[in-house]
């Protein structure tokens, strides 16, 4: 067998399914299509709706090379030779066309001849009752029946889910030979032992499965089949793990020169290479493919990936950030098929820079934290961390749950997950429900009921508001009824419809339906499945049923000020370009009637100047009244002009393209104006940081910005007329007003603080000696904290070994300050554990250091009472 690359065996596969009469496609964006799935884990989820039969393919045959991400098993990454994060997966996909009868010697002719493995390491599992495939095996390829291997449904039965397609598979499994083996007298196929390694798995989907668990064969049936790449570079270049080939091994080598570790040499430092390497990858293709880091979803788990990484980095003497130092390897390795990782470095570099940096400046001190908790549990006899302390990491020092419970597991503990829950819920309470989209197991198979009797709602939004159309099915609370009446909410299904259906950050359509019995009010539309429309309404009046005809008529005022709004995003996007520079790249957008919201990629504060020149500019582009072209084009042609896509969207072959000639062009799917003259003007009201690397721009077109104009006109001329002044005087009549005040208020401060001062000789006559420590405390009427301390600081300047505590109400609110000399201190007093002693008898608390602290209270009356309770407070520190 000759060895080969990784990127050698990547082209291997795809042109011999090529030849064998499928298209290669690039690989689609670990961002899935599927409100379901938070990554692509698997070459067939970009097909899926193709095998779930909601999409019509546009070829029968497909192979590709996909970027999957899988996140069940992270703490195994690292620690396992196979176990990945982010991985490749190759495929050949027959949507109806061929079945087993070419699936099956396909695999064995690549693996065989192209690749070279030899026929005699090779083995087949099949379907306990797969007999169809048990005959391919054996007559058609020539596998000795000794070598097919019968096994259940939990290792050879695929499911989409509880009903629907599903079937039986058969994998191939390559022998590595004995110096693998577990050692164990009966290690054969099926071991979970390195010998017998799954290399290829082919599912047959032949039969649909009802609710009672009935299969009735499909009258297409479809073949999906994933080999991962690094596994096959694994065996065809003789290395005992993915990590050892080529498309990992420069990546460890370039850790090894920057910390001085040997890769397998030390245990520890292997586990720790291969988390580095496995997550720098995942971590680029991530935030090339959109993803940046955030407390929840995908961004949540690109945070997760990076902080194990950079902590598994310190294990190897990296105490600076280093992560960006491996990019150069990774994407010479990648780079050949995988372009994004070019176009996108340096918002790679830039979003894992800042990152990184971010956690490194609370990594130690959380894990100083971390360590004492550990030290005192395992003293204490203890084997649970308490979840309060691994919710303070995370929340406080920005440990992810899971990386706390990978270090504390390797000292021997657990984590309290359930009390982590609760403080988490606790905080999260006034959170906002989870999306309408994540539709539950129930709902989403209701729906794909109603698609398969509709196949897909035809939109028609493009060329009409208005259209004709038929009732095809109605949901009330979750479930199919065939009628609804006046008063009830539902979700109604046509045929086809002018309304357009939230996506791609656009809300979807308001307005109306009626029929001849019955009046609708549409409150939303937005897809439940990938071809599936659903309009949310309420029946005003009447009664309206399936197979109804209907008159759809959306609220044109509504959607011309979304119009507006949308390509109002495209406009700013340019001028952000132009203005910041090219490494600005949308990473969200909100575009209803009222505002648009733009996020994106931006490392930096922007200035006024920078704003002032984004907004003149998009204004200028208003101003020309550019006719705004729409039209569709293949991707390759959309690329040559220069399109944009971005981050989370799926784009088909044939791509909506809108341009703004001469100044930008956009694939979207979303509604515009006619001609930029038509938004009337744009204005900038908000600019804002909201995460790493991640900017928003929040702003308002035509009506909208006419009206924050106008309140602002209306504001700066009360204003003027209140000074009783010309608004052009305002600016420099607020800064002088402000500075009157500032005076006014120094004065004061210093009136008060004089007053105050006077009272110390009264103080110190009355200190009191407790344990050799003098003791001074003082009350006084209405001075803030700052005056309280520099009170206390002019009475340390007499004594050694003091301890002061001042006590004032201000707003009938009681303020107390501690302080405490250096002598004192080491007498074993602390001012903070004192004032918040004294401070519980006012209703308060607080705390300090041992020489400085201040507390509150809300009960007034008792501050007489907390003062006059120091002395004994002070004592039983002194004999503690």
């Amino acid at each position: 067998m000759k060895k080969r690359s990784g990127k050698e065996l990547r082209e291997l596969f795809l042109s011999y399914f090529e030849q064998k009469g499928h298209k290669r496609y690039p690989s689609f964006s670990l961002i899935p299509d599927d409100p379901s799935l938070l990554f692509t884990i698997a070459g067939m989820v970009p097909f899926k709706p193709y095998f779930l039969g909601l999409k019509k393919p546009e070829v029968l045959r497909a192979t590709t090379s996909q970027k999957c991400l899988r996140t069940s098993d992270i703490e195994n990454v690292g620690r396992t030779s196979r176990h990945h994060t982010f991985f490749e997966m190759l495929g050949n996909f027959s949507f109806g066309d061929y079945f087993k009868e070419k699936a099956i010697p396909w695999a064995w002719e690549f693996l065989t001849e192209v690749i070279g493995l030899s026929p005699e390491r090779l083995y087949a599992t099949i379907y306990l009752d797969d007999d169809e495939a048990f005959e391919i095996w054996r007559t058609a390829v020539g596998l000795p029946e000794d070598k097919i291997v019968r096994m259940g449904e939990k290792d050879n039965f695929w499911a989409a889910g509880p009903v629907g397609p599903c079937g039986p598979c058969s994998e191939l499994i390559y022998d590595q030979g004995p110096a693998f083996s577990c050692g164990k007298p009966d290690c054969f196929v099926g071991c979970d032992c390195d010998r017998y390694l799954e290399v290829w798995n082919l599912v047959f989907m032949q039969y649909n499965r009802d609710e009672e668990g009935n299969l009735t064969p499909l009258p297409k049936k479809n073949i999906d089949t994933g080999l991962g790449l690094e596994r096959l570079a694994s065996i065809v270049q003789g290395v005992r793990s993915d990590f050892e080939t080529d498309l990992f091994m420069p990546l460890i080598n370039k850790i090894s020169s920057l910390s001085g570790a040997r890769y397998l040499v030390n245990k520890q430092y292997d586990t720790a290479m291969r988390v580095i390497v496995d997550h720098i990858r995942a971590l680029a293709f991530m935030i090339a493919d959109g993803v940046l880091p955030s407390n929840e979803g995908r961004g949540y788990v690109l945070r997760r990936l990076l902080r194990r990484a950079s902590r598994y980095g310190r294990l190897l003497g990296l105490d600076r950030p280093f992560l960006i130092d491996l990019l150069p390897e990774l994407i010479e390795i990648m780079a050949d098929p995988y372009k994004e990782l070019v176009e996108y470095r340096s918002t790679i570099e830039s979003v894992i820079s800042v990152e990184e940096k971010r956690f490194s400046r609370t990594l130690d001190q959380g894990s100083a934290l971390l360590e004492e908790e550990i030290s005192r549990i395992t003293r204490e006899g203890g084997v649970i961390l308490p979840g309060e302390t691994a919710f303070v990491l995370y929340d406080t020092y920005g440990f992810p749950l899971e990386l706390t419970e990978e270090i504390c597991q390797e000292h021997g503990l657990k984590v309290d997950r359930e009390g982590f829950i609760k403080c988490m819920e606790h905080q999260r309470k006034t959170a906002r429900a989870a999306s309408k989209q994540l539709s539950s197991a129930t709902e989403t198979e209701t729906y794909s009921s109603i698609a398969a009797k509709l196949g897909y709602t035809e939109f028609v939004g493009y060329q009409t508001s208005e259209a004709s159309a038929k009732v095809v099915a109605i949901l009330k609370e979750s479930q199919e009824t065939p009628e609804a009446h006046e008063g009830e909410e539902i979700e109604l299904f046509l045929d086809k419809t002018p309304f357009y259906a939230e996506k791609g950050g656009q809300v979807g359509d308001k307005g109306w339906i009626e029929s001849a019995t019955a009046k609708l009010e549409v409150l939303d539309t937005y897809y439940v499945l990938d071809t599936l429309i659903a309009h949310k309404t309420i029946v005003k009046s009447g009664y309206i049923a399936v197979n109804d005809e209907v008159e759809a008529k959306v609220d044109t005022s509504r959607r011309n000020a979304i119009r507006r709004h949308h390509t109002s995003t495209h406009i700013i996007h340019e001028a952000l370009v132009r203005v910041l520079g090219s490494h600005v790249r949308q990473a969200g957008s909100y575009v209803s009637p009222e505002y648009l919201r733009f996020d994106f990629t931006h490392f930096d504060f922007i200035s006024r100047e920078e704003l002032v020149e984004i907004e003149r500019i998009a204004n200028e582009i208003i101003q020309m009244n550019i006719k705004v072209n729409v039209f569709e084009t293949t991707m390759d042609k959309a690329k040559k002009i220069g399109a944009k896509a971005f981050f989370e969207e799926k784009y088909e072959e044939i791509v909506r393209v809108i341009q703004i000639p001469g100044y930008c062009a956009e694939l979207c799917g979303g509604l515009h104006v006619n001609a930029t003259g038509d938004i009337g003007v744009i204005k900038i009201v908000r600019d804002e940081n909201i995460g790493s690397g991640l900017r928003r721009i929040t702003a308002l077109a035509g009506m909208p910005a006419v009206l924050h104009y106008q309140e602002l006109h209306f504001l700066t001329e009360d204003l003027a007329a209140t000074a009783g002044i010309e608004t052009k005087y305002l600016k420099e009549k607020f800064s002088s007003t402000l500075k009157e005040l500032k005076d006014i208020k120094a004065e004061l401060h210093r009136t008060k603080l004089k007053l105050a001062l006077s009272q110390c000789e009264k103080i110190t006559s009355q200190r009191q000696i407790v344990k050799d420590v003098t003791l001074l405390v003082g009350k006084f009427d209405d001075l803030d904290a700052e005056t309280l301390r520099e009170v206390g600081d002019h009475l340390k300047k007499g004594f050694k070994k003091v301890l002061i505590v001042l006590g004032s109400v201000s707003d009938e609110k009681v303020l107390l300050v501690a302080m405490a000399d250096d002598e004192a201190v080491k007498e074993g007093i602390h001012a903070g554990k004192l004032i918040n002693k004294v401070a519980a008898i006012v209703d308060g608390g607080g705390g300090g250091r041992p020489n400085i602290a201040q507390a509150g209270g809300k009960d007034a009356s008792k501050l007489e009472e907390a003062l006059n309770s120091v002395p004994r407070v002070l004592q039983e520190m002194m004999e503690a």
